[in-house]
């Protein structure tokens, strides 16, 4: 089994990044991987990237409902672990997958029986984008089980201070999306051209690959997963705990992807390319945020353990040192969509009509990016301690702020450009409050006893 990562002892800024980067590095991966889609994608039609971003919405929806399993087990793994109480990560870590699989049953179901509903949300405007929609949200809705356990299994791995696993595996599954996108997208050999279905069924396949490494992974390791009787049921009390955790930072998730389905259906009055104009640029913008996400995962389990452990000094120096290193990641990210917007889209759409439209959104998105990385990294501190709701309430206030202001700017002069401030202006708040909110938090708690798990 790979060695993992000591976060209790040695240099701080040694073992953060030791296991930060490759969580960063999976993020990025994460992100070539969707980017990968919405370039073949892009090269069909904006149709057919209009059709995979309203699709694409509940699936980002289904990902929310996973970060209950994921962070949940995560974070009172890493706590377990952290005092020296393995016995207990196991428990932790059992009930993890089991509420995973729970949920994979009815979000697949939902997906399924109905999607018609489901796409008729967002009113696209040609039936072809509405009936592609639906034929992705189903196929990749049948292949959620690859998605969801690989979440829970990266928050356990990640627990544990190894983050080379995940890595490892999302780049297998990065290399088998490359391949097969084009496959079936456009067709090869016996493969005929499938276009929508095709991405589909290339992301189904490459989750699978991913799934796979993931499980043979847990076949050797000794620490947690060779603990766990997957087979036996384990205490409710368990569940109890991970939900605390796992369920307000899966609330703020999922009122995120659900007002960000309000906000397409504002956008959808301004025609499916607006659609997809917002599908791609929220893509590329994700090379802040992911990456930022990346650091805060990491974070949250060096927190954790120290939290476990008793060790309050170094809970605050890694959080200084991951503030750092994530405000030069923001303030690069925000400088690159601001100068140099129309190079960045130009990869993936070319067409003359939606180029000025996607140049604006990621020169006014440009603005948030320092911002966004601050908030992120400081709620996974904030995660760490077992304090998952103030991050929550800010998140889950700030993106409530994004619908009346969407309906006010749009109005103006500003059109379509109003909406993208709704959304930019509503991020930079958040990454204002968030980190103050934690610097009171972190005050009192170093002038208190820790109370572990």
């Amino acid at each position: 089994m790979e060695q993992n990562v000591n976060l209790l002892e040695g240099s701080i800024v040694r073992g953060l990044s030791r296991l930060a980067f490759p969580i960063m590095g999976t993020s990025l991966i994460q992100m070539a991987y969707n980017l990968t889609d919405m370039i073949w994608i892009g090269r069909v039609s904006s149709n057919a990237v209009a059709a995979v971003g309203a699709a694409g919405m509940y699936l980002w929806l289904a990902n929310g409902i996973a970060t209950v399993p994921r962070m949940g087990g995560q974070v009172k793994t890493a706590h377990a672990l952290g005092a020296g109480e393995e016995e207990k990560a196991a428990a932790y870590g059992k009930a993890a997958i089991h509420m995973g699989l729970v949920m994979i049953v009815i979000c697949t179901v939902i997906c399924l029986l109905f999607n018609r509903a489901l796409i008729g949300f967002f009113r696209l405007n040609h039936k072809s984008v509405v009936e592609d929609a639906r034929i992705y949200l189903v196929i990749v809705g049948a292949g959620l089980v690859f998605s969801f356990m690989n979440q829970v299994f990266t928050g356990l791995f990640t627990a544990m201070g190894n983050s080379i696993v995940t890595f490892r595996s999302t780049v297998a599954g990065l290399a088998a999306n490359i391949v097969l996108d084009p496959v079936f997208i456009f067709g090869m050999g016996p493969v005929p051209r499938m276009g929508v279905a095709g991405a589909a069924i290339a992301t189904v396949l490459a989750q699978a690959v991913v799934s796979l490494l993931f499980v043979l992974a847990t076949r050797r390791d000794t620490i947690l997963f060779g603990r766990m009787k997957l087979g036996v049921p384990g205490k409710w009390a368990d569940w109890a705990e991970i939900g605390k955790i796992g369920l307000p930072v899966a609330a703020q998730s999922i009122v995120f992807s659900s007002l960000s389905m309000i906000i397409a259906r504002i956008i959808a009055g301004w025609g499916d390319t607006a659609v997809a104009v917002q599908k791609v640029g929220s893509q590329i913008e994700s090379i802040s945020w992911m990456t930022a996400d990346g650091f805060a995962t990491a974070l949250n389990a060096f927190v954790a353990q120290n939290h476990g452990a008793g060790k309050k000094e170094r809970i605050r120096k890694g959080y200084q040192v991951a503030m750092g290193l994530m405000g030069g990641w923001g303030l690069f990210t925000s400088l690159v969509l601001i100068l140099f917007p129309e190079v960045v889209f130009r990869i993936f759409i070319t067409e003359a009509a939606v180029l000025p439209m996607g140049v604006s959104y990621l020169r006014i998105m440009g603005f948030s990016q320092l911002f966004m990385c601050m908030e992120s990294t400081t709620a996974g501190a904030f995660q760490g301690l077992g304090r998952p709701v103030p991050p929550t309430v800010v998140g889950i206030t700030g993106n409530l702020l994004r619908i009346p202001l969407a309906l006010l700017l749009s109005a103006t002069l500003l059109g379509l450009d109003g909406i993208w401030w709704s959304i930019s202006i509503s991020s930079i708040l958040k990454g204002i409050v968030v980190p103050v909110w934690f610097a009171f938090v972190l005050r009192a708690f170093m002038n208190r006893d820790v109370k572990t798990i």
